[in-house]
């Protein structure tokens, strides 16, 4: 446990409480992870080391469930995922350079602008053209490396349009999979990447896996309008929390 030793015993207990809710929210919605997790976190730790470890986490947890993803997401994916390998190391240096404090408001704002994009209205089913795919794989990417949030692009790319919702919600996991993994080796070619975040990442591990069990058994209970309505709120919740923390 002397890679523990980094951390207080309240750095502790705020991950693995806040890991609990926000993977309760991913297995509800199929996002919501990093969302929630990065922003608190940074709270206690520095944005790098939320970042990173929230990377772990996300990576850990959908390599669990890779063969169910792999099956169930849409071929767009990979579009968004060969981009987000490209653009996730620029967006990590630049977190790397930024001032912790102005770091931990834009991460705040990142995690807000996810309540907008659950606001925008459904669209059509069809794949969107090439454009709008590139546009989310590199927003994707930068806000990886830079807040530890893939989400924010690919919610609206997703769950905007009028597609399954296991098919969105797989297609998401499996992007934030993809990007966790390339986020820490971003992290090791900066050399910012520690043992002790990865052993945070596996501590959180049980707690995420049984809130993402929770938040997939209330998902059979709700509506579409209902599951966006709750998450909406929650993130929005979360995000205004952590801007208040600033101030």
């Amino acid at each position: 446990m002397e890679l523990l030793a980094g951390f207080t015993w309240l750095q502790l207990a705020v991950a693995l409480g806040t890991g609990l809710v926000a993977a309760f929210i991913r297995g509800l919605a199929g996002f919501g992870l990093a969302i929630l997790l990065v922003p608190v976190l940074a709270l206690a730790l520095s944005p790098v080391e939320a970042v990173l470890t929230t990377n772990v986490v996300a990576l850990l947890i959908g390599g669990l469930e890779l063969p169910r993803l792999l099956r169930e997401a849409e071929r767009s994916v990979w579009i968004i995922i060969g981009l987000v390998l490209l653009t996730t190391l620029p967006g990590l240096a630049l977190l790397a350079a930024t001032p912790p404090d102005l770091a931990r408001l834009l991460i705040a704002l990142v995690a807000l602008s996810a309540f907008a994009a659950i606001l925008f209205p459904v669209r059509e089913p069809e794949r969107p053209g090439m454009l709008t795919t590139g546009l989310t794989g590199a927003a994707t990417g930068i806000l990886t490396g830079f807040a530890g949030m893939p989400g924010p692009p690919v919610v609206p790319y997703y769950v905007g349009r009028a597609i399954p919702r296991q098919v969105a919600k797989s297609s998401m996991i499996l992007i934030f999979t993809f990007a966790a993994l390339i986020g820490i080796g971003s992290g090791v070619a900066l050399g910012r990447m520690e043992w002790r975040l990865a052993l945070l990442g596996a501590l959180l591990l049980p707690v995420v896996l049984i809130g993402t069990w929770l938040g997939r058994r209330a998902d059979g209970y709700v509506s579409d309008r209902a599951w966006r309505i709750f998450v909406g709120v929650v993130l929005a919740a979360a995000a205004l929390a952590a801007l208040a923390k600033l101030f």
